[in-house]
């Protein structure tokens, strides 16, 4: 996400922000005034707003959205307490996918939030701390928006109030939210951006490097995408500004590229083995089988829609163009304020000029290999038409998610119209002219005045809208008492796992997953939800399917139990043995009956335990 565009001439003794109009002032250092006190505390509200479903009942509640995705986060949340605990090394895990394992630097892991918040899951429990967390990391990043706007953009604490409130809960940040909490945990980016424009000031390229690489090298561990189109923003804002300020460029590019060189070299020396890890180590890929997403672009409607999780928007949308990412979603009125105040603004400021070519760029580059319009995919060929699927790096990125720069872009521009307006209001006032009788005495105040509460009336009216609703959740089942209790220990002995029926996998059997999570992952599963290799090294999601897993999914789908053979049974020993299994679990399922008759079909009578249907195979395998 893109967020505060500051002049990268700074220098040493003040904050320059080429505006066009007088500079603000050095505001020395001090603690943080009410008015940021109040701000942070809103955002809080917000955050706590957003995830409220949750906390009804966090035990049993997850995104009816991505319940997918809400359970692989629960369950990275418990791979950080795990990881902690046992002190192993977090990169790797076999307690998913038995015995081959995940490789997690080549999953979106979140280990930069999971290993330090360890204690506290190893307190709360990995669904308490998922809604936390999520709540948490939308208004942080909104707080550290708020703060860098105020500290080096916008001289109005509120113009800073209104760009930090959009940066951190957009509807297209808040649609991520549904599931995907290492989208919204964006508190980072706003401080990489403002170190990025800063790399240029004299003397300081040293200290300067040595933040940006400390930076980048957490960001990494927290969401990698991310920090790719920040990336991207930063080339684009500093073209973009070398274009329109060749001198102060020329000037400042000595120290600008120490910095840089600074910077990555800190960033490499902290993540290098980590990311060989990720293209390297054990369960590594290479690219997304067939260039999965390239096809997923930003439908031109999304931009004047109101997103579905806004008090405006309406689920029935989702059914047109709302079935790959909800990324921009900003409604007509705010599009509309945005290009005005664009087209105001431009004029005398570097920073709108920037961001307009930012949108420009970035609004491009979203529409992914074909336009679509409202739900259509039209003939006409759209950027990515031109980009090998298996370009590296690009290969695994969605188009629409380049338009997450514009949300950036957007939240700023209103920061800066915000504070435009507050800047009018205090300008001084010029004397009356002799002869000069046409304008009564304070027509020209007043004139301000009320051009002043247009704009901020227009400006409101475009995000009203957009406010954000409580985010939709689902009840699930709790795991079996038999799984929390540790009743499955006598029979899970070291270096064997326990089978839950379905087996776990991006499609069935999510709720087995859990069993894993809110257990501590103290006993190893197969299956899962992950992303790994195929027999060609290509990225595909969750495990190969084995013959057993197959037949238990085909059964799920069809609801009865086909013919069973003497090849079947066969199979299934030898997916157990592969598996290193020493017991088969059934739990409550909508198809425990049709599952419990054919694992009795392939395995013989199973046992009642607790509350669950068990297969002892440890003499079998």
């Amino acid at each position: 996400m893109a967020v505060p565009v500051v002049d990268p001439s700074l220098n040493s003794s003040s904050v320059e922000v080429d505006t066009g109009v007088s500079d603000p002032p050095r505001r020395p250092r001090r603690r943080p005034a009410r008015a940021d006190v109040l701000a942070i505390g809103a955002y809080a509200l917000l955050g706590v707003l957003v995830c409220l479903n949750y906390w009804g009942d966090v035990q049993h509640r997850v995104s009816s959205h991505l319940p997918t995705d809400h359970s692989w986060f629960e369950w990275l949340f418990a791979h950080g307490a795990y990881s902690v605990r046992h002190l192993e090394n977090p990169l790797f895990t076999a307690r998913q996918n038995a015995p081959d394992g995940v490789n997690m630097m080549a999953n979106t892991s979140l280990l930069g939030v999971t290993l330090p918040l360890a204690p506290l899951t190893m307190l709360l429990g990995p669904q308490v701390m998922y809604a936390l967390y999520l709540g948490a990391a939308l208004s942080a990043t909104a707080a550290t928006s708020y703060w860098v706007l105020s500290r080096h953009l916008v001289r109005s604490r509120g113009a800073a109030f209104v760009g930090g409130a959009f940066l951190g809960f957009a509807p297209g940040i808040v649609h991520h939210a549904n599931g995907q909490p290492n989208f919204v945990s964006n508190f980072l980016l706003p401080l990489i951006v403002s170190r990025v424009l800063r790399l240029g000031e004299p003397g300081r390229w040293r200290r300067n490097g040595v933040a940006l690489g400390l930076l980048v090298a957490y960001q990494i561990f927290i969401n990698e995408e991310m920090l790719l189109l920040t990336a991207l923003a930063c080339l684009v804002v500093v073209v973009a500004y070398a274009v329109q300020r060749p001198r102060a460029t020329r000037e400042r590019a000595g120290a600008f590229l120490a910095a840089i060189g600074v910077g990555g070299g800190v960033a490499l020396l902290l993540t290098a083995y980590p990311i060989w890890f990720q293209f390297n180590g054990p369960q590594s890929y290479r690219g997304l089988q067939g260039g999965v997403f390239h096809n997923w672009g930003e439908d031109l409607m999304a931009f004047v829609t109101f997103a579905r999780d806004t008090v405006a928007g309406d689920e029935a949308v989702e059914k047109t163009i709302g079935l790959t990412e909800q990324n921009t979603w900003f409604g007509w009125p705010l599009v509309l304020v945005g290009l005005v105040a664009l087209v105001l603004l431009a004029r005398r400021s570097v920073p709108a000029r920037i961001l307009a070519v930012l949108v420009v760029v970035f609004t491009v580059a979203s529409i992914g290999p074909k336009v679509r319009f409202d739900g259509v995919e039209t003939g006409v060929d759209g950027p990515w038409a031109y980009v090998p699927d298996d370009l590296p790096l690009v290969e695994m990125m969605m188009p629409t998610r380049l338009s997450l720069v514009v949300v950036g872009a957007v939240g700023v521009l209103l920061a800066l119209a915000w504070d435009a307006l507050a800047r009018d209001g205090r300008a001084p006032v010029p004397a009356p002219r002799a002869g000069d009788g046409a304008s009564a005495p304070g027509a020209g105040p007043r004139r301000r005045r009320g051009l002043r509460l247009v704009g901020y009336a227009a400006i409101a009216a475009a995000l009203l809208p957009l406010f954000p609703r409580p985010l939709p959740a689902q009840q699930i089942d709790p795991p079996p008492h038999f799984v929390t209790s540790g009743g499955w220990r006598p029979y899970v002995p070291d270096g064997r796992t326990l089978v839950p029926v379905p087996i776990p996998s991006n499609v069935h059997g999510l709720p087995t997953l859990r069993w894993s999570a809110l257990t501590g992952q103290e006993f190893p599963i197969p299956g899962g939800y992950f992303i790994g290799p195929n027999e060609r090294g290509e990225g595909v999601f969750g495990a190969p399917n084995r013959p057993t897993s197959t037949l238990i999914y085909s059964t799920m789908d069809a609801d009865r139990v086909p013919e069973i053979t003497e090849e079947n049974r066969r199979q299934a020993v030898e997916d157990l043995r592969f598996w290193r299994a020493s017991v088969v679990v059934l739990g409550a399922n909508p198809r425990e009956a049709v599952l419990r008759d054919l694992m009795t079909a392939l395995l013989g009578p199973a046992q009642r335990v607790d509350d669950v249907w068990l297969w002892d195979v440890r003499d079998r395998v």
